[in-house]
């Protein structure tokens, strides 16, 4: 995620926030209050919908009822054009689970909240893919350790190899009833982009 991140109070001016955005480089802003609470959202869709129907910019040949886009076109500050509620994250939530948030509420960012419920940080589509940038060498390390380590009874046959992020479990497990827990476990692995298995002859 992205650490400490850059907010908006609900009476950011509206070009303080297009202003912000391009200085930082980001599409989005959350919007905190005096207890650093989340309470909205502004991102770059939010903010168009002022520039695209500015008096001076109407045609005739534009419904009134495209006027408004949800009533904040025109909004002057970032309490009259964000988006709420807000879909959040915590901090203990793994890439999986944050991913998965965003799949489900089809949202593009999440702002992390900790304990208290202030803000700490914000998690972008661009953040989970990070991990598929891992090496294989690292992905087969790590998965020998969390997946091999543990089952180390069962495995003593069984080598590990990765390539593209594909891990593949050659060998043959003492218990075959341990292959989908080793499977869930190497997937449960950042950067992890699919399981297979051989058995040796």
């Amino acid at each position: 995620m992205t650490s400490p991140c850059v907010t908006a109070s609900p009476e950011t001016p509206f070009k303080v926030l297009v202003a912000t955005m391009h200085r930082e480089r980001v599409s989005a802003l959350p919007v905190v209050d005096e207890r650093q609470q989340v309470v909205g959202i502004v991102s770059e869709a939010d903010l168009l919908p002022t520039e695209m129907y500015r008096a001076g910019d109407r045609t005739m040949s534009e419904p009134l009822s495209g006027l408004d886009a949800g009533g904040r076109a025109g909004g002057a500050v970032a309490r009259q054009v964000m988006s709420t509620p807000v879909v959040t994250a915590r901090e203990t939530d793994t890439l999986r689970q944050a991913a998965r948030t965003m799949a489900m509420h089809r949202v593009k960012r999440l702002p992390v909240v900790g304990d208290s419920g202030a803000v700490t940080g914000v998690v972008s589509r661009s953040d989970l893919l990070t991990v598929f940038l891992r090496s294989d060498e690292e992905l087969a390390a790590e998965v020998r350790a969390q997946v091999l380590g543990p089952l180390a009874a069962s495995a003593a046959g069984v080598a590990v190899t990765v390539a593209d992020g594909i891990v593949m479990f050659r060998g043959r497990f003492s218990d075959s009833g341990l292959v989908p827990l080793a499977a869930r476990l190497a997937r449960s692995v950042e950067g992890v982009v699919d399981v297979g298995f051989e058995e040796s002859p």
